[in-house]
């Protein structure tokens, strides 16, 4: 117990490592887990620091023996098993995620969220909360990101700032859920048009089968985005089945709705900012996971669920 306690030393919030693996076999090796690739002249070990690691994504050729399994699920590490440069292979197919087993997580989380879950009116509260947050947060990232400010991507300009503002409002005087989702899409087709006009992809569409760079990473960092809402929602023992803003029988909503309150602020414009400078796949992820840390997104994510759990009255 002393040994799996020092594995989950560093809090989830503070972990700096998401690793996407393929063509390689992950195991475990003098008690480390390391992930093994093949070379033409011979093979290779490379060491995952497992303690300080929060998501792994494992891509197309890639395999995983059950000792390693054990050890990543006694230091809490998310396991997601994906396509191609951590997207699925057929569009619209839910990532699936192996979480860690422990029947010593927090209860009074799962607890408060069942206590305002079942009655309408409330969860249309919590609805609403992520929604402001997701806003909120927007305003504060895009306020303080070198590179967002390079590429002139500026929270105060007439038709974001306006924009949020309406949308605040609009989010605050929804009746339904229905009206808060449809909200959500006119923002986010506002933001999509706004960080198209800033890096000259004009006439952008989004669509999740593109090929295109800007619709690639969008769907890669999106996926980076739910392997942290799916490490917060298990270090909090809350289940996934219940959402607030993505229907109740959709399978995995609640890690949409908590992914949600980042994609907008970090995933977004760092998208269309890496294709227009022609990335690679590694190096966008690495400029997402860089964002995530610089702007604490997994403590966000984690005080946003606990307050909405704690306190929707």
């Amino acid at each position: 117990m002393e040994y799996l306690n020092d594995l989950k030393a560093i809090l989830h919030s503070k972990r700096a490592n998401i690793y996407y693996l393929e063509k390689c076999r992950v195991m475990v090796k003098d008690g480390r887990v390391m992930y093994l690739t093949e070379t033409k002249n011979e093979y290779k070990y490379w060491n995952i620091p497992i303690a300080n690691t929060t998501v792994i994504l494992l891509g197309m050729g890639t395999s995983i023996t059950q000792a390693a399994v054990r050890m990543l699920a006694s230091a809490g590490v998310m396991i997601g098993f994906s396509g191609t440069e951590g997207t699925p292979l057929i569009a619209g197919t839910d990532i699936e995620w192996l979480t860690p087993q422990s029947e010593y997580r927090p209860t009074e989380y799962v607890q408060g969220w069942m206590r305002f879950w079942f009655d309408d009116e409330k969860r249309l509260d919590a609805a609403k909360r992520f929604q402001k947050e997701r806003i909120n947060y927007l305003s504060k990232t895009w306020s303080n990101d070198a590179l967002l400010s390079d590429n002139q991507f500026y929270p105060d300009d007439i038709e974001i700032s306006s924009g949020l503002k309406t949308f605040m409002k609009r989010f605050d005087e929804a009746n339904t859920v229905n009206d808060l989702l449809a909200n959500e899409a006119a923002l986010t087709k506002t933001l999509y048009k706004y960080a198209a006009n800033r890096t000259d992809f004009s006439g952008f569409t989004r669509e999740r089968e593109a090929t295109d760079k800007a619709n690639t990473f969008l769907n890669h960092g999106n996926y980076l985005a739910y392997g942290l809402a799916a490490s917060v929602l298990w270090v909090l023992g809350i289940p996934h089945g219940f959402a607030v803003m993505h229907g109740k029988t959709r399978r995995g909503a609640l890690v949409f709705d908590v992914a949600d309150l980042i994609k907008d602020a970090i995933i977004l414009p760092l998208s269309f900012i890496c294709a227009k400078q022609n990335f690679s796949e590694q190096d966008f992820r690495t400029q997402c996971i860089q964002g995530f840390v610089k702007h604490k997104a997994m403590d966000f994510m984690f005080n946003v669920t606990k307050d909405v759990a704690l306190k929707t009255a």
